[in-house]
């Protein structure tokens, strides 16, 4: 396993609930079970605060921790041309993230394809939120 990996989802700053949110939603890995819950405060079309709760593996919490990190203050659009970026993960060759989402490259590449499920079961819990 990737030490980077395990340095990200080390990190429990944001693993929390908020009281106050605004949005909330819960998300299940219909594959390996995996379950997250993220909160949201989002006000004037943009994300003041982010959070979440899990029940899932290292790979999930390492991306919703990179998620609460990089999307606060961080516009509803902003977040739409994110989701964008990622329709290009596949295994074949990794995502130019521009400097903006450049902490995204310590998960999102080739190597971590087969576990891209769990990566990606964070942003898809945001999607429902924002779409």
């Amino acid at each position: 396993m990737d030490i980077n990996i395990l340095k990200i989802a080390s990190d429990t700053k944001n693993n929390k609930h908020i009281n106050n949110c605004t949005h909330s939603t819960k998300f299940k890995s219909s594959i390996c079970g995996d379950e997250i819950e993220i909160f949201l405060i989002i006000k004037n079309n943009m994300i003041k605060d982010f959070s979440y709760q899990s029940q899932s593996c290292i790979y999930c919490n390492a991306s919703a921790n990179l998620a609460t990190k990089n999307f606060k203050l961080k516009s509803k659009d902003k977040i739409k041309d994110f989701f964008k970026l990622l329709e290009q993960y596949n295994d074949k060759q990794n995502i130019s993230f521009p400097n903006e989402w450049k902490d995204f490259k310590k998960i999102f590449n080739t190597k971590n394809f087969t576990r891209k499920e769990c990566i990606t079961l964070p942003i898809k819990a945001l999607k429902k939120i924002i779409q």
